[in-house]
């Protein structure tokens, strides 16, 4: 008669059950809420191809092989929220599976439950499953290209070589920022390499990682000629220490080994520790969690031009969960399956309590609902050709790139042709200046005036901006105005005479 506690099937059962909610609750439930900015220039990308003219301001954009995805999408259902973002949801779902094989290969052959479930704790992979942007797929790609680097390392297969180099190639092409990875598949081969724990060769090796590179040189003469002008497309400014550090996710690889501790140390085994790991593991670990943080870091001081963006760090973020389990592992000993499936149970049911976001029914993606501030536009508009000022959403709309008659459909103004909205736009920069706020004064004191009413429409904090200012203007000192609702961070504002018979309220 068995002494565990749980019976084995209905661990698993339960296991699968809360792995599915989470999922569900963490990724799919959140794919219909309205774009943010950055999907909506997939979008752009998407409908209407990576030559537009207005993407020579954003080079670097159509540089990804993930824009055949949600080209597909377009082709066949259009512009549907979910339809875009399924793409990640897939491709999520199988960067999970790999990583649990990793953890399980290089771990404990317990270990994938819990590292599948702490993934699903970090906010990040969360967030790139339910996003219409390249990160999930560069995820997955990575973590495919660690599982067929193991399986070449361990077989000494030149096929198995290929395949890893194939993969690995497309890794770069995938999101520019990517190149730190590189690191985390040399590092891994040379420890195994220069241990010998490995069937390949140094031949084969040199092979096979030089057919890798000959692959990569297109990608990186058009990373350097692109590195260029990197000054004009940074939306960040250099991270500090405590970024840095935040971005290590301690809290998760902490808490990991301190709940071990407690499950299996302290009331189980106590003096027992995990089994040797296998060759090179510590290694791969290690460089998967941390490379693309300090390379990243480093590169934003060096240059000045920061890419510390926490969604760049995606890559990272399973190796932080492979840190944890590798925590666990360290404080488990031999502890039996059972006891490994109950702790994974256990915090599997704290992640999808914790971030649920149960005081909502429909978790949204992002906190910019520009389809619902669209939607008031056009139910507000007391005319159709309402004057509408809009302020760009992306940095990359300054002069001489920015300009008064900047055609349309225009990726800087991807949300307009994503939400259409009526009404007459007039276009004004990412950030004020000396020719935004004299063509502002223009329309101040010519359409805007002699129309009775306008809205401003964009990025809440540039909203707020052109609202005050405008707000200061003579020409406008006894017109009412008012929000058209709460959208995230996005703002809808109307102006108006005090006396207008066009109020539409």
């Amino acid at each position: 008669m068995s002494t565990e506690p749980w019976p084995k099937p209905l661990l698993d059962w339960l296991l699968g059950a809360v792995l599915v909610l989470c999922i569900v609750r963490l990724w799919v439930m959140p794919i219909g809420s309205s774009f943010w900015v950055d999907e909506m220039g997939t979008v752009f990308v998407a409908r209407y191809g990576g030559a537009h003219p207005s993407l020579r301001a954003v080079p670097q954009v159509p540089e990804s092989i993930y824009y055949a995805l949600p080209r597909i999408t377009e082709r066949l259902v259009g512009t549907s929220e979910a339809g875009y973002r399924i793409w990640s949801l897939l491709a999520m779902g199988a960067a999970l599976l790999l990583i649990a094989r990793v953890a399980a290969a290089i771990i404990h052959p317990q270990c994938a439950w819990l590292v599948a479930l702490a993934c699903l704790s970090l906010r990040g992979i969360d967030y790139q499953a339910a996003d219409a942007r390249p990160y999930a797929l560069g995820t997955c790609v990575a973590a495919g290209g660690v599982v067929l680097l193991i399986r070449w390392l361990d077989s000494g297969r030149v096929r198995d070589g290929a395949a890893f180099a194939i993969v690995a190639a497309l890794l770069w092409r995938v999101q520019l920022v990517f190149w730190p990875f590189y690191a985390v598949f040399f590092v891994y081969a040379m420890v195994r390499l220069a241990r010998g724990a490995t069937a390949v060769d140094r031949r084969q090796a040199v092979t096979i990682f030089a057919a890798l590179g000959l692959a990569l040189l297109p990608v990186a003469a058009r990373a350097l000629a692109l590195n260029r002008e990197a000054a004009a497309h940074v939306i960040a400014a250099p991270p500090s220490l405590g970024a840095l550090l935040r971005s290590l996710k301690l809290g998760l690889v902490a808490g990991a080994g301190v709940g071990g501790w407690i499950l299996f140390g302290r009331r189980v085994w106590g003096d027992k520790m995990v089994r040797e790991h296998a060759p090179g593991a510590r290694a791969l670990i290690v460089s998967w969690w941390l490379c693309q943080p300090l390379c990243l870091f480093a590169y934003s001081w060096i240059t000045g031009n920061s890419v510390f963006v926490y969604r760049y760090l995606s890559l990272s973020l399973p190796g932080a969960a492979l840190a944890a389990g590798a925590a666990t592992a360290a404080v488990a000993g031999d502890t039996s399956a059972t006891r490994w499936k109950a702790a994974s149970l256990a915090f599997g049911l704290g992640v999808l309590l914790w971030l649920g976001n149960w005081h909502v029914r429909w978790p949204v993606h992002h906190n910019s609902d520009w389809r619902g501030a669209a939607r008031a536009i056009r139910e507000a508009a007391p005319t159709p050709e309402i004057p509408v000022i809009c302020p760009s959403p992306f940095i990359e709309a300054r002069p001489p790139v920015w300009h008064p008659n900047y055609a349309l459909p225009g990726f800087l103004y991807a949300h307009l042709a994503t939400y259409p909205i009526p009404g007459h736009a007039y276009l004004l920069p990412f950030e004020t200046s000396p020719q935004a706020e004299e063509y502002a004064g223009k329309l101040a004191t010519g359409e805007l005036a002699m129309a009775g009413h306008f809205l401003i429409y964009g990025d809440g904090i540039h909203v707020k901006f052109w609202r005050e200012w405008f707000s200061r203007r003579p020409e406008f000192g006894g017109w009412r105005m008012r929000e058209l609702g709460s959208f995230g961070d996005v703002g809808v504002v109307f102006f108006e005479k005090a006396f207008s018979t066009a109020r539409p309220w």
